[in-house]
């Protein structure tokens, strides 16, 4: 290959290589700026083939698709001078890619940085006008579309970014706060159930009070009744003993007379003095073979 051979190939190499350097392309998912000697001199270069001056120009593309950052967890003081812990997200997205440019250099951490700077003093102003339900449950819609409007207008307006969405992922007590409310919702539960036991105690003793009063009742009831259909027994079996014994009054009283040998006579120790002419003997000596 001869010298003129290498020259041409190596111009046609060199035209390539300009053609090459001189050509860019921008994602559709993304915007661009040009750069001259480090000077902005196109801005909000769309998606598609573009053309460049080799060497002299820069191109730097950026990001517009939605982005989400998450906020670093902080403590906020609600209007009653409570603390939260508050964990929440940002969704933005580059608006103005001059005005990012410009504001930011292109720089996606320092845009971050500026935006999540809004957003913590947002929230702390939000905070400390309401209360710890408002912000919890009652006005937690409200207070996250009114900061997302306030701190959309500012960053917008300074760095060409829109903010689309502010959305807090959790809301809790430090956790020194948490101890001390669980420690008094302890205390009140065990307040409250020591009042329950209290009445529970008082309304025991006033069923077992009322279950012995009803007791004593019913056995004084039962014993009345009892003793009056003793005595009707009673009254009865003497009716019945005397209309038995009436019938014979000699029979009954050999009949007494025998209970009363038998008790008398029941130990074979027993020893009695009396007269024989006694009338508690005067069986016996009926029934003896002199009296016959």
């Amino acid at each position: 290959m001869g010298p003129k051979s290498i020259a041409g190939l190596a111009g046609a190499l060199v035209v390539i290589l300009l053609v090459l350097s001189s050509v860019y392309i921008i994602p559709e998912t993304h915007r661009g700026v040009v750069l001259r000697f480090g000077e902005l001199i196109e801005t909000d270069v769309p998606a598609g083939l573009h053309f460049k001056v080799p060497v002299v120009d820069q191109v730097r593309e950026f990001d517009i698709r939605v982005l989400t950052t998450d906020l670093p967890a902080k403590q906020y003081l609600t209007i009653e001078k409570k603390p939260l812990d508050v964990d929440s997200y940002v969704a933005w997205r580059i608006q103005d890619v001059d005005e990012y440019y410009r504001s930011t250099g292109g720089d996606e951490l320092r845009a971050q940085s500026l935006l999540l700077s809004r957003i913590d003093n947002g929230l702390r102003d939000e905070f400390g006008v309401r209360t710890m339900h408002e912000v919890v449950s009652g006005q937690r819609d409200q207070l996250m579309e009114t900061l997302r409007s306030r701190v959309n207008e500012r960053v917008r307006e300074s760095f060409g970014i829109e903010v689309l969405d502010i959305r807090v992922k959790a809301i809790e007590l430090p956790q020194s706060v948490s101890e001390n409310v669980y420690r008094r919702m302890a205390t009140e539960r065990e307040k409250l159930a020591q009042e329950f036991r209290s009445r529970g105690r008082e309304l025991a003793e006033g069923i077992r009070a009322d279950a012995d009063r009803q007791r004593t009742v019913v056995l004084a009831e039962a014993f009345a009744t009892a003793e009056e259909t003793r005595g009707e027994g009673d009254g009865e079996a003497a009716r019945i003993y005397a209309n038995a014994y009436g019938g014979d009054p000699e029979f009954y009283r050999l009949y007494r007379s025998l209970e009363a040998y038998q008790k008398t006579f029941s130990g074979k120790d027993d020893v009695m003095v009396i007269d024989s002419d006694s009338q508690f003997l005067r069986y016996f000596k009926e029934s003896s073979p002199e009296a016959d």
